[in-house]
This record gives structure tokens, sequence and C-alpha cells, in this order.
């Protein structure tokens, strides 16, 4: 069963993922806003929307940066769907994907995927073997139109 958690999304509301139990989720933990990798896979899943949607997905970007900084990250980028702030890391641990990022003492969200299933079984799950590898888009996609 995927961990529940609750947070605050960049537009301010709060997410918890027990309320879209019903609903298939795609959660896509990033280390870092407005770095090169993550702006590359943000876009790439908001240029993948119609085929997100047409599988019936909703999706979530997860760090563990503030709402500002996502927000901002998600306007310049035009990302499509909500990013969440993790900044007390109750998500990234409760999947287990933080890793020391760039500063000492300073724990990030390792890049990874889940997809959720309605009936709240995680029934994929990838994690980076390090922050600059970037998901197979098309494994991701395939997984949720079968």
């Amino acid at each position: 069963m995927a961990p529940d958690f609750e947070l605050m999304a960049f537009d301010k509301t709060m997410f918890r993922l027990s309320d879209s139990i019903g609903n298939r989720v795609v959660i896509l933990f990033y280390p870092a806003a407005f770095t090169g990798v993550c702006s590359k896979e943000m876009c790439t899943f908001t240029d993948s929307m119609n085929r997100l949607e047409a599988a019936e997905a909703e999706v979530l970007g997860i760090s563990v940066d503030g709402i500002f900084a996502n927000a901002a990250f998600a306007d310049a980028n035009e990302i499509g769907f909500p990013l969440l702030s993790d900044t007390d890391r109750i998500a990234t641990d409760a999947y287990g994907v933080g890793i020391p990022f760039v500063m000492p003492d300073y724990i990030a969200a390792q890049r990874s995927v889940f997809v959720i299933e309605a009936d709240g079984k995680i029934s994929y799950a990838w994690i980076a073997e390090n922050p600059g590898i970037e998901p197979d888009y098309e494994a991701v996609l395939s997984h949720l139109e079968n």
C-alpha cells in the first residue's frame, strides 16, 4: 500500500493522498526545482498530459523545495500538474527516497516515480541510481496504458 501523506501545493492548497483513493496517481519525486534534469522531467510529463489523462491518472510532483520555489518553477516551465512541498521530508521518508544532495547535511528527494492504483496499492516504482538519471518515460506511460 502507498504511504499516505498530506502536503501543501504551490497554490497553497493542501493535498492528502488518501483523498485520491479511487483514482490512479502518479507521484514524481524530484531533487530540486530549476535544475536541468528536473526541468526536463517535469516538462516531459507535462507534454505527456494527454496520455496521462487518457489513462485517468492524476499527476503530482514532490520535492523538498518550498511552495514559493515550486510556484516559480511551475510558472517558468508551464508545468501542468501540482507540485507539492515536502519541506519536512514526510513523503520523502515514507517512500524511502531521501538522498544527500549538494550541501552537507541536506536531504533532497531522489528522482523517482510511483504509480498508485485506485485501491491505494503501488503498481509501479522506479528510483534513480543517482539524481542525473531520468525515468524511462515510455515505460511509465505504457504501464499506465495497459
